[in-house]
């Protein structure tokens, strides 16, 4: 009761502001009186181009955020974008719920969450036109603990009116028709890279290597053994010059960064060439 009295009292705030600036933090607050948050961010993708930033907050003990270099491509790789953008999975998930076996141990997971000092995430997922959805990411810090599922109820319990109201917020974001569909093309990047170098193979191997993917999960989806996992893995770094997953992921960061227009080709064609290395991508 306490929870729906709280929740009645926020949406009175809520509902006022819906369609102005002030839309994206009011929202956050609310659901801060609902569960512990340490952490919030409101990425909207638009059916057309590349994703923008509506809320972003650095809370008190957090890592550097790596929020430029996730807006630029890393997203490709975040379990919750994937959920949406491949598979049109809406609602309330907790990051483990969504994640690949052992995704705690993949380089992204490193570089992203544990930079950004992350512990735990939970995250809405909205559909919002035929092909934009919204993420409002939730999340916990090292101190805190993990989402539960009475966490999860809650959340689960306010997401219709969640979802109208965002709906109804960035109902504009998915109707620029002639834009140019970067995001198809960035997705078209990712599942190119290395080809230029590597076998069929050995690229598809890399490829979910990138998504996070362990030994074990990647020979499940292909079909192979675990030994020849690790043989494609091996070829394939050795081409490709790394020696670590951690060298993979900014390899493919940075070709892609690099690229700039996104013309759906192997992002390692332009960047190996002389003067196509631009490094974006932070030090550790």
């Amino acid at each position: 009761m306490q929870t729906l009295t709280r929740f009645s009292e926020q949406l009175a705030d809520l509902i006022p502001v819906t369609g102005s600036p002030h839309f994206p933090g009011q929202l956050i607050h609310m659901l801060k009186q609902l569960v512990q948050i340490d952490d919030a961010t409101i990425v909207v993708f638009p059916g057309l181009g590349m994703p923008v930033v509506a809320h972003f907050e650095v809370p008190e003990g957090a890592g550097n955020s790596t929020l430029d270099v996730y807006l630029k491509g890393a997203f490709l790789l975040d379990p919750y974008y994937l959920a949406a953008a491949e598979d049109r999975r809406f609602g309330v998930f907790r990051l483990r719920e969504l994640a690949p076996e052992e995704f705690q141990d993949s380089d992204y997971y490193q570089k992203w969450y544990r930079n950004c000092g992350y512990h735990d995430e939970c995250g809405f997922l909205i559909a919002n036109g035929e092909e934009g959805f919204i993420n409002i990411a939730l999340g916990r810090l090292q101190d805190s603990k993990p989402f539960s599922d009475a966490d999860l109820a809650v959340l689960e319990a306010v997401r219709p009116t969640i979802d109208a109201l965002c709906r109804q917020h960035w109902a504009g974001a998915d109707s620029d028709a002639s834009a140019v569909d970067l995001r198809a093309r960035l997705h078209a990047a990712l599942n190119a890279f290395g080809s230029s170098l590597l076998t069929e193979r050995e690229t598809q191997v890399i490829n979910l290597v990138l998504h996070g993917h362990s030994t074990k999960t990647l020979a499940e989806k292909l079909s192979i053994s675990m030994e020849t996992v690790k043989l494609h893995r091996k070829h394939a770094y050795a081409k490709l010059e790394v020696s670590s997953q951690a060298e993979l992921f900014y390899l493919f960061l940075d070709s892609v960064m690099s690229a700039g227009d996104y013309d759906s080709a192997d992002p390692l064609v332009s960047y190996l060439q002389p003067g196509g290395r631009k490094t974006g991508i932070p030090a550790d």
